[in-house]
């Protein structure tokens, strides 16, 4: 029985898994992403091939603005700008589907994860920068240029608008949110979340306070969001979401943020219930099977 091969396209790593229809995973795997388009190319044509003979359909997810199957701009990866899979692969036996990054993890948590049959809900993803995606009425958010849900480039901060400085991709980026905390602690390793999270729980004041400051970050955003699109749940995902201590820490900032700072808006917008993703680092895998399983069975979501 075929399946489908799920390949998620990161600026650090590739990441690909074999799924069936179910969503149950047969076998995955990751390797480091090449730093040039010619490389890449053929490292991702690898992947396939090695699949090819065993799967009913090609799914991928990917940095930047996708049109049908061809990704545009390329976000941190500039060489994927101009990349059409479908091209590529028309020959193939299968149909290929491709997705935004940020779309993807909201597809996943709507179709087996934490938002599962929610008809209005967002999901954001913290790593280098924010990821996201939105459902509103039971359809994904596209926009007139496939660009909806790009919070990354919110600007959060007018004072400091130079080379995206002040913008959500900055201010909310778990990345800068650890590394801060290991550089005020003195800490070599400054990518180290473990270490971070380890002073944060016991309760070492620098960190926490910066600590605090992310998650009014963090909760200021979904304030932001609730006022446009209006949704009833929002996970939030990447790999620091596994900390519980971060889903506690920003639900009490939105509560300080409405309640006690700014209690007319409080009164006015109903919190959405903040939960963790699910699947967290695979969650593109899922997202990307998913948005193909709607389009080939023609489904809107």
């Amino acid at each position: 029985m075929k399946n489908y091969l799920s390949i998620d396209i990161g600026g650090t790593e590739i990441k690909y898994a074999q799924i069936d229809v179910s969503g149950h995973i047969i076998e995955k795997g990751k390797v480091s992403t090449p730093d040039g388009k010619d490389k890449f190319l053929a490292q991702i044509d690898q992947i396939v091939q090695k699949y090819s003979g065993s799967i009913k359909g090609l799914a991928f997810c990917a940095p930047g603005k996708i049109d049908k199957t061809k990704i545009r701009f390329g976000g941190a990866i500039p060489f994927l700008d101009g990349i059409d899979f479908g091209q590529i692969y028309e020959a193939e036996d299968f149909p290929v589907a491709v997705i935004n990054d940020g779309k993807a993890s909201i597809l996943a948590e709507n179709w087996l994860g934490n938002l599962k049959d929610e008809k209005n809900c967002a999901a954001i993803t913290l790593g280098t920068g924010v990821g996201s995606g939105i459902i509103v009425n039971g359809h994904l958010l596209q926009g007139t240029h496939n660009q909806a849900g790009e919070m990354s480039f919110m600007i959060a901060d007018i004072s400091n608008p130079k080379d995206m400085q002040g913008s959500i991709g900055k201010l909310c980026s778990a990345v800068r949110f650890v590394g801060q905390v290991n550089e005020q602690l003195g800490y070599e390793d400054v990518s180290d979340g473990v270490h971070a999270f380890e002073a944060i729980k016991n309760h070492v004041p620098e960190a926490v306070a910066i600590f605090e400051q992310y998650c009014l970050q963090i909760a200021t955003l979904i304030l932001n969001m609730q006022t446009v699109v209006d949704v009833n749940k929002i996970a939030i995902g990447g790999g620091i979401s596994a900390q519980s201590c971060l889903i506690d820490g920003i639900k009490q900032a939105y509560d300080q943020l409405v309640n006690d700072d700014n209690s007319i808006i409080g009164q006015t917008l109903t919190k959405p219930e903040i939960v963790a993703a699910k699947f967290r680092n695979d969650s593109n895998l899922y997202g990307s099977l998913y948005n193909l399983l709607l389009q080939t069975d023609h489904e809107t979501v």
